[in-house]
């Protein structure tokens, strides 16, 4: 047993990691662009906007997603890479917006790495007298120039990052500093350029890359990278929406889904087992019929018709006053933190009592009908029938011999079962008002918040950890199963 809890164990971390990278390739490959900055369409009017150009890098950059997916080749950009999607932005006709736009995101995702190219361009375009080639160069220029902050979400930074970060913070105000109007004089704009010319002829060195640095660059100057960087310190990064750390957000969240969650889980368990021990051992009675009829009957309602019917019945929005039994939603009452530890719960309960029989009245059918089959098929098997010919009492060849082996298919749900257990019930969190992780999780879908979505993975290796709980919990009750 040992040795089979090892070679799972570490057959688990590839599999996690082939689910990692498939979870962020799809995420990061859809359709849309967070942040992105919705320009004009005029230079000139992008040129008197820089503060808002200027947050909508410093958003990017800050959450990874002015870097490449999976792998960085950008070192080996040439001229003509930048030079094309940049003359497509100068061009006042020739192009529709959608062209020049996707123009933009493409020279705003070469980042840094355009820096050498783009100064050529600048100086060469001066030479030819192409203002508007050279204005659209300088804008893109001061954008790409700008470096970003060491760890700018660390809230105690050591001495050396802080000396570094100020060090930066300068510069970058330095580079902010090098633009002009389009309306500036000709000397003025000049004189800006020979500014940004000195500059780059001081800092040549950082697009001067090794080998051994293009080969860093590929593989890990990415947002792939920076992710598993972040995960390996179990730092799952800052919310792109509310700017808070995803996992004090996920932490905040977790009491709510796991309360709703575990009790409807334990309560179908609890009562499904029972129920379907009673239509294996009465099976084809008119009992078993009618717990059959009942089961399907509930297990046909959706959720949220029945989450919805509840309220209009039976909560304070009722229209009948007899009826006016449970609150409308949330999770507990304002004096909650006013009331005694018994008290508490007892609010807690009030308070969860239709979001538990909606999140559990469904699976019933299912969970009874698994353990119906399962024990019919034990209750038929030789060592059944010779535990009765001995003359054991009834309730004990079921109990004793019968129903640790026909639970072995309900133990197969419990690897589907822990994932839906975290994750939360979206529609009841939604409908009762419970701000637990199902509802997050849809927010920061539609928000596109990918460090709060990429926590989804997690459900990933709940998926595996339920797979070798079963295993586990195969061998515990049934005596013949062992893994060597």
């Amino acid at each position: 047993m040992k040795a089979y809890l090892i070679r799972r164990l570490l057959v688990m971390i590839p599999t996690f990691l082939g689910i990692t990278l498939l979870v962020f390739a799809v995420l990061n490959l859809a359709p849309g662009r967070p942040g992105a900055a919705n320009p004009s369409g005029d230079t000139a009017a992008d040129l008197r906007s820089a503060e808002s150009q200027e947050s909508v890098r410093i958003f990017r950059e800050q959450f990874h997603l002015d870097k490449p997916v999976l792998l960085n080749t950008l070192f080996a950009l040439d001229r003509e890479d930048v030079e094309k999607p940049l003359r497509v932005v100068a061009a006042t006709e020739g192009f529709d917006t959608a062209t020049q736009l996707r123009a933009r995101e493409r020279l705003e995702d070469f980042g840094s790495y355009a820096v050498p190219h783009l100064v050529a361009i600048l100086r060469d375009a001066d030479r030819a007298n192409d203002s508007r080639l050279r204005d659209v160069a300088l804008l893109f220029l001061q954008r790409a120039a700008m470096r970003p902050l060491v760890d700018p979400f660390d809230p105690q930074p050591s001495p050396e990052v802080r000396a570094l970060n100020k060090q930066i913070d300068a510069e970058n105000a330095m580079l902010r500093g090098l633009v002009y109007g389009p309306d500036a004089p000709e000397a003025e704009k000049r004189a800006v350029l020979y500014q940004w010319g000195r500059w780059y002829e001081e800092h040549r060195e950082r697009w001067q890359w090794s080998r051994l640095d293009q080969v860093r660059i590929l593989f890990f100057d990415t947002r792939f990278a920076a992710y598993w960087r972040n995960l390996v310190h179990l730092d799952f990064g800052v919310s792109l929406v509310s700017k808070e750390p995803v996992l004090g957000t996920l932490i905040s969240k977790l009491p709510y889904s796991l309360t709703l969650s575990v009790g409807s889980l334990l309560l179908a368990y609890l009562i499904a087992i029972p129920l379907g021990i009673y239509s294996a051992v009465a099976r084809n009675t008119s009992g078993d019929r009618v717990t059959t009829a009942l089961l399907f009957m509930l297990y046909s309602l959706p959720s949220f018709f029945v989450a919805t019917l509840l309220l209009f019945l039976f909560s304070f929005a009722s229209d009948s006053p007899s009826l006016r039994i449970f609150p409308t939603g949330g999770f507990r009452s304002r004096d909650f933190m006013q009331l005694s530890s018994i008290d508490q719960v007892r609010d807690v309960a009030y308070h969860l009592a239709l979001p538990l029989f909606c999140a559990t009245y469904g699976s019933l059918a299912s969970l009874s009908r698994y353990m119906r089959t399962g024990l019919l098929d034990v209750i038929r098997s030789d060592y059944v029938r010779t535990a009765r010919a001995k003359g054991l009492p009834e309730y004990r060849v079921i109990l004793k011999h019968a129903v640790r082996n026909g639970l072995l298919p309900v133990l197969t749900l419990l690897a589907g079962l822990l994932p839906a257990a975290l994750g939360g019930s979206v529609i009841i969190e939604y409908i009762f008002g419970i701000p637990g992780m199902g509802q997050w999780v849809i927010e920061s879908i539609y928000a596109r918040d990918y460090n709060a979505i990429m926590v989804v993975q997690l459900f990933s290796t709940l998926v595996l950890v339920g797979i070798l709980l079963t295993d586990i919990g195969y061998a515990l009750v049934d005596p013949r199963i062992r893994y060597e």
